[in-house]
C-alpha cells in the first residue's frame, strides 16, 4: 500500500513539472537581434590557390648523347635567342665527318676514272655491235665486248651510290656536330640550371625522359596556374577579373584576368586520418595572366587568387548567416530557404530567392523588401526559431550591408570578424 502512494505521489509530481514545462515553452519569448534589409555593392568571388609561371618557357634537352664540355651561361642570366648555352663532346662526330669526307673524295676521283673506262667500253660495245650485225664478227666476240661494257657500267654506277652513302654520312655526321652547340630559342632568363660541365647529357628515349639541362623562361607575361574545384569551375569564364597574392608579397595586390579555363578534371587523392578511407577530389587548371606584376616576381612562387565572377551594385542583401532553411508545411519531403523576419513581435518565416554572394552577405533577388527586418541571430536561437515564435529584439542593427555588433556569450554565429 505504501509503494504505491509513493509510485502515485511521482507520477503527480512528473506531470505537474511537464504541465509547467509546456505552458513556459508556450509563453517563452526568444530574444533575436535584427538588421533591416539594406541596398549595397555586392562581388561574388571563387578563391583558389597555386603558383607563379612564365607564360612562355622552354626546357632545353640534348638531341646527342655526350659530356658537356662547357656550359656559357649561369642561372639567372638573360640570353638572347641563338646564343650558345652548352658545348656537347663531339669529338667522335667529327672524326665520323672526316672519315665520310675521305671517302667522298676518294670514290669521286675513282668515279672519274671509272667514267673514262666506260666511255671507251661502251664505244667499243658499239662498234662491234655494228660488226656483229654486218656477220664480220663471232658471236663470242660480240658477247666478250657486250659483258666488258656492262660491268664498266655497273661498277661506275656503283662508285655512284657510294658517293650518295658517304654524302648521306657525312651530312649526319655534319648535323650530329650541329646539335652539339646547343643555342637560346627564345629570348628570356635562365630560370634554372640542371647540370654542371662534365656530366653526360642523355637523349630521351620512349621509356625514359631525356635529360633537362636548363629551362629558359620569357619573364615579360607572368601568369598564376590554380586548381579552381569542380563545386566551382562552372561559375569560372574567360576574361574574368581575378586579385592575386604573392605569398612573396603579403601587402600587395596583383590585378589579373582569366585567360584559359581547363574542360578536363584533374585527379588527386587525400586521406581521412579518422577514418584512414581516402577520397578523389576533382580540380580544374585555370590560368590568370597578371596585369603589370613586379619585375622582381619569380616562377614558382605560391599565390592565392580571388577570381571575380559576379559583381552587382545597389541591390537587396542581408547577412549570409542570417538565411535558415525549413521544411516546406505543404509538402514534408521538400525544404525551403528563406529568413525570419520580425514582424508585430513575431518571427516570421519568409521563403526567399537569392543572387550572388559577397564574402559576409547574400543578394536577395525575391522574398522581402528594403528596410524589413530581418532576424541575424543569436545563432544558437536562429537555429531553434519556428514560424510565430514570439519574439524580444535585444539589438538592432543599423545595416550596413553586413552585421557588426557584439556576439552574445555562447552564440556560435560568424559576428563581426573585429570583434
Amino acid at each position: 500500500m505504501k509503494k504505491g502512494f509513493i509510485i502515485a505521489g511521482i507520477a503527480v509530481v512528473v506531470g505537474i513539472i511537464i504541465f509547467f514545462n509546456v505552458r513556459g515553452r508556450k509563453g517563452a519569448v526568444t530574444e533575436v537581434r535584427v538588421q533591416p534589409v539594406t541596398s549595397m555593392n555586392l562581388v561574388e568571388k571563387v578563391n583558389t590557390t597555386g603558383e607563379v609561371k612564365p607564360k612562355k618557357f622552354v626546357n632545353i634537352s640534348s638531341d646527342v648523347t655526350g659530356r658537356i664540355m662547357k656550359i656559357t651561361v649561369k642561372e639567372g642570366d638573360y640570353v638572347k635567342k641563338d646564343q650558345l648555352l652548352i658545348k656537347i663532346d663531339s669529338e667522335f662526330s667529327e672524326w665520323e665527318a672526316q672519315r665520310a669526307k675521305a671517302n667522298y673524295n676518294d670514290y669521286q676521283v675513282q668515279l672519274e676514272q671509272q667514267k673514262t673506262v666506260l666511255e671507251s667500253k661502251q664505244r667499243d660495245y658499239k662498234r662491234y655491235k655494228t660488226l656483229w650485225e654486218s656477220k664480220l664478227i663471232s658471236d663470242e666476240k660480240y658477247e666478250e665486248t657486250k659483258l666488258a661494257y656492262e660491268n664498266a657500267k655497273h661498277t661506275y654506277e656503283s662508285y655512284v651510290h657510294k658517293i650518295e652513302e658517304t654524302k648521306a654520312a657525312l651530312k649526319s655526321s655534319e648535323k650530329t656536330i650541329s646539335k652539339s652547340f646547343i643555342t637560346a630559342p627564345i629570348d628570356g632568363i635562365v630560370s634554372s640550371l640542371n647540370v654542371e660541365e662534365g656530366e653526360m647529357a642523355m637523349i630521351g628515349t620512349m621509356n625514359n625522359a631525356g635529360t633537362i639541362l636548363m629551362t629558359i623562361a620569357d619573364l615579360s607575361v607572368m601568369e598564376v596556374e590554380v586548381q579552381v574545384d569542380e563545386t566551382d569551375i562552372i561559375k569560372v569564364k574567360l576574361d574574368q577579373g581575378a586579385e592575386v597574392k604573392v605569398d612573396a608579397y603579403p601587402d600587395m595586390v596583383i590585378k589579373g584576368t582569366v585567360t584559359e579555363v581547363g574542360s578536363s578534371a584533374l585527379t588527386s587523392t587525400t586521406s581521412s586520418s579518422s577514418s584512414g578511407s581516402s577520397e578523389q577530389a576533382k580540380t580544374f587548371k585555370t590560368v590568370i595572366t597578371l596585369v603589370d606584376p613586379p619585375k622582381t616576381i619569380k616562377p614558382g612562387l605560391s599565390a592565392s587568387a580571388d577570381i571575380i565572377i559576379a559583381k552587382k551594385d545597389k541591390v537587396l542583401g542581408v547577412p549570409i548567416s542570417a538565411i535558415v532553411i525549413r521544411e516546406d508545411e505543404k509538402d514534408a519531403k521538400k525544404e525551403l530557404e528563406g529568413l525570419f523576419v520580425e514582424r508585430d513581435g513575431k518571427a516570421k518565416f519568409v521563403p526567399v530567392q537569392k543572387g550572388i554572394s559577397g564574402e559576409m552577405d547574400v543578394e536577395i533577388i525575391k522574398g522581402v523588401k528594403e528596410k524589413e527586418k530581418v532576424i541575424v541571430g543569436p545563432f544558437k536561437n536562429l537555429r531553434n526559431l519556428k514560424d510565430g515564435d514570439p519574439i524580444k529584439v535585444t539589438v538592432q542593427d543599423a545595416g550596413k550591408g553586413r552585421m557588426n555588433f557584439k556576439k552574445d556569450k555562447g552564440d556560435n554565429s560568424p559576428g563581426n570578424p573585429e570583434d
